[in-house]
């Protein structure tokens, strides 16, 4: 069963923004929805942080509520099927062939 330890040891994502009205950072972990906190400074603001990550995780456990994992890059191959209008495949295909490149590459799959 996954545990606190077991999430608090997750590399999560963090965003940190710069404050311009108030001054100081605010940072989440956009992957935990409200997981956030402010501070003047980062130094503070990641500890900070850890502790609301390490709270919004208990939060969680002690709810129920399913906690969700870091997107990870090894989860996505960098490819994607786009479907367009025959007339602009069309288009695109001799504008490449101008070009000398073609719009078909092997995928690999």
């Amino acid at each position: 069963m996954k545990n606190l330890e077991y999430y608090m040891g997750l590399n999560y994502k963090i965003e940190i923004v710069k404050d311009k009205t108030e001054g100081g950072y605010v940072l989440s972990i956009p992957e935990l929805k409200g997981c956030l906190t402010c501070a003047d400074n980062l130094e503070k603001g990641m500890e900070m942080l850890e502790d609301a990550k390490k709270q919004w995780l208990i939060a969680a456990l002690e709810s129920g509520y399913k906690i969700p994992e870091p997107n990870a890059l090894e989860n996505y191959s960098g490819q994607f099927k786009l479907r367009l209008p025959k007339s602009l495949h069309k288009e695109l295909t001799e504008k490449a062939k101008q070009e000398g490149i073609s719009i078909l590459q092997p995928t690999g799959l």
